[in-house]
């Protein structure tokens, strides 16, 4: 089965996103092999999901790619002077722009397309399984290497999160949860986050979900009985 992102066919989603036609030379070597993995992960989260993509920063030894020793977040935002690469951007651009930043790591704006609900690891796995258990739609879901799960929800969650946590009866419980909102933003798989390791999906985005990622009240519950928990 294919898809095509601005003209450009793509075959076997599913199996890894490896046949870009007329792509083949990012992958004449291991870094260029590298490149042309973020670079169609790139495309496929402008093309298919819908979402803005940003060139970020790495890190090495504590030391941040962005040049700035006293770097708050070495590795984990945005390169400042990179642009954004917009939801639907045809594969060219995507390519282009990644040409322009070899070993950019992929950043997504959070409060756009989606808003953010972030838990402990253990407590995410565990509420991944329960939520699925019990049929509720579940957007994408991504693990740090810093352990911490990372839930997709629609966007509004992060204003509208302590209200919600209030007319659940949570308001006053001591949960390790967050949700991340406008002028945050996420590092995205397939990249390094932090030095640390690769962000990788527990759920990646799939064309047999819904588009639209769900509403934050209805995974809200049940991650906060179970942080509570933990």
């Amino acid at each position: 089965m294919g898809f095509t992102i601005g003209g450009t066919r793509i075959r076997d989603m599913r199996s890894g996103w490896t046949g870009f036609t007329g792509f083949t030379a990012f992958t004449a070597s291991r870094r260029r092999a590298a490149r042309s993995a973020e670079c169609t992960a790139a495309a496929e989260y402008t093309g298919l999901w819908g979402w803005d993509v940003v060139p970020g920063t790495r890190a090495s030894a504590g030391e941040c790619s962005c040049g700035d020793s006293a770097c708050a977040a070495p590795g984990a935002h945005p390169l400042g002077f990179a642009p954004v690469v917009p939801a639907g951007a045809p594969l060219d651009v995507v390519a282009q722009t990644w040409s322009r930043f070899p070993g950019a790591a992929l950043m997504l704006p959070v409060g756009r397309a989606f808003d953010v609900l972030e838990v402990a690891e253990q407590a995410g796995r565990r509420a991944l399984v329960r939520l699925e258990r019990m049929g509720l739609p579940v957007g994408p879901v991504c693990v740090t290497p810093t352990g911490r799960v990372r839930f997709f929800v629609a966007p509004g969650a992060a204003a509208e999160l302590p209200r919600l946590l209030y007319r659940m009866g949570w308001e006053d419980a001591d949960l390790d949860l967050r949700c991340l909102g406008p002028g945050a933003y996420v590092t995205a798989p397939p990249s390094d986050l932090a030095g640390l390791g690769p962000v990788r999906w527990l759920r990646a985005p799939s064309l047999d979900a819904p588009h639209a990622p769900p509403q934050a009240r209805l995974l809200l519950g049940t991650l906060a009985y179970i942080c509570h928990r933990a």
